[in-house]
């Protein structure tokens, strides 16, 4: 610890007068406002003298190359994945790291974050799912034994503030609605696997604050659809026909947000076959015309390019 923490004795180790007596922390504890950013610290320390690099535009990226030997690792507080085409190397830097941190090597990944991984060596492809995440969701909300739908909204529905509630009848029938908590699950699925969503989940998540019933019919329209996309995989692999190594294609539409004027920008970039980065915001902006806010999604689906 590099600054001075106190804490109060813990429960069940007490010395002296234990309402009196207080604890200077000498290492910084899991949980501590310093803990994560020591722990990373000491981390990158550590893969530094193995002659790692952290990357510039991800910093928690890291890369080791030595002529042949090239070893990717991105880092998500302790959890380290690994990946290189020579697997020999990968067994010599697990034993190099293993004499600096305590470490548990897990083999192959199949799981990470709550993501399935399936690999297909013959196909030299590799698939993302979150089958089960989706189904405890569903199942949480019980609406499990509901009708699936086609798509993550209905056709036409422009939400506004003016579905929000207007009596108290309604407001109170809303408090016991927990409309942000599913927001919130549905959209770690936004940032993982299902691009497909995205823009369903970020308009609903506009009216956290004051949702009435017509943001929740939405809400579980939405999750009906999830319950018929459970099975649905992104699946990176070869593209032998294009010999591009990018395809990006963007979309906006013109002031379609009744509460502000502004106009929705949304993107999508693949690499090879499937999806690998997208993004469904609303521009900040109110444009005169259908050509401009055009002009906006492109202008930000290319700043993505050029950082990829």
């Amino acid at each position: 610890m590099d600054v001075p923490v106190y804490m109060e004795q813990p429960e069940g180790f007490f010395q002296g007068y234990h309402n009196k007596v207080i604890c200077l922390l000498n290492k910084s504890l899991y949980g501590s406002k310093q803990g994560g950013r020591q722990w990373n610290k000491q981390l990158h320390e550590g893969l530094t003298q193995l002659n790692f690099t952290r990357t510039y535009s991800d910093t928690s990226l890291y890369v080791y190359h030595h002529e042949d030997i090239k070893i990717i690792m991105p880092v998500f507080v302790s959890d380290m994945t690994l990946a290189s085409k020579l697997e020999p190397a990968l067994e010599n830097f697990i034993t190099e790291l293993a004499k600096h941190f305590k470490l548990h090597d897990l083999g192959p990944t199949d799981q990470l974050l709550g993501i399935k991984i399936d690999h297909d060596h013959s196909l030299r492809s590799i698939s993302q799912s979150q089958c089960q995440y989706m189904l405890e969701t569903i199942q949480h909300f019980s609406m499990e034994n509901f009708k699936t739908v086609s798509t993550p909204m209905e056709l036409g529905l422009c939400l506004s503030k003016d579905m929000s509630p207007k009596g108290d009848e309604e407001r109170t029938y809303m408090k016991n609605i927990p409309y942000c908590e599913a927001i919130g699950l549905v959209m770690y699925l936004t940032t993982t696997t299902q691009p497909d969503i995205t823009y369903a989940a970020g308009a609903l998540a506009r009216f956290g604050s004051n949702p009435g019933i017509g943001h929740w019919n939405a809400v579980k329209h939405l999750l009906h659809y999830l319950q018929g996309t459970v099975n649905h995989t992104l699946t990176y692999s070869p593209d032998h026909t294009s010999g591009k190594n990018f395809h990006d294609f963007s979309d906006a539409d013109h002031g379609r947000c009744k509460d502000s004027g502004w106009s929705t920008g949304r993107y999508i970039v693949k690499i090879g076959t499937r999806a690998i980065s997208w993004s469904s915001k609303l521009q900040g902006i109110i444009p005169l015309a259908s050509t401009e806010v055009e002009y906006f999604a492109t202008a930000e689906a290319s700043k993505e390019i050029c950082w990829m």
